[in-house]
């Protein structure tokens, strides 16, 4: 199977924050497992959107549902790493957008993820249009 790549983003960070590596993030190896890219990333996500005092449920006045997620790890970081989590939003499109998740440590790049979001209407359960761009 062909490697997953995410280049960089074009597009300048919308926002930048920094998360811990507690205990809960650790696997059996001694570091983050890979699940933790994921929580991490809708931590970021939702800190992201709680500073432009929206939410997940109401985001530009409409719901967002991830419709696809890729990670590509680059480097371990272990118990007690203080990670920076850079975001960006790419590829708008008439349904949605891409978050961009640039996760280092000082030192180096750990991982690169993106998750696709498409705004949903959660009572009729469809998707719906893109109110950034319409």
């Amino acid at each position: 199977m062909a490697r997953i790549k995410l280049a960089l983003p074009e597009s300048e960070k919308v926002y930048s924050s920094e998360m811990p590596l507690t205990i809960n993030f650790i696997n059996y190896g001694g570091h983050m497992g890979n699940d933790a890219i994921l929580t991490i990333c809708q931590e970021i996500r939702l800190r992201y959107m709680k500073s432009l005092k929206m939410s997940e449920l109401s985001f530009h006045g409409k719901s967002l549902i991830q419709s696809d997620a890729a990670i590509v790890f680059k480097n371990e970081a272990f118990h007690g790493d203080v990670l920076t989590v850079d975001l960006y939003i790419e590829d708008q499109h008439k349904y949605g957008f891409d978050f961009f998740y640039l996760i280092k440590n000082s030192a180096k790049e750990i991982a690169r993820a993106k998750t696709g979001m498409i705004f949903f209407d959660y009572e009729k359960r469809k998707v719906v249009l893109n109110p950034i761009i319409e």
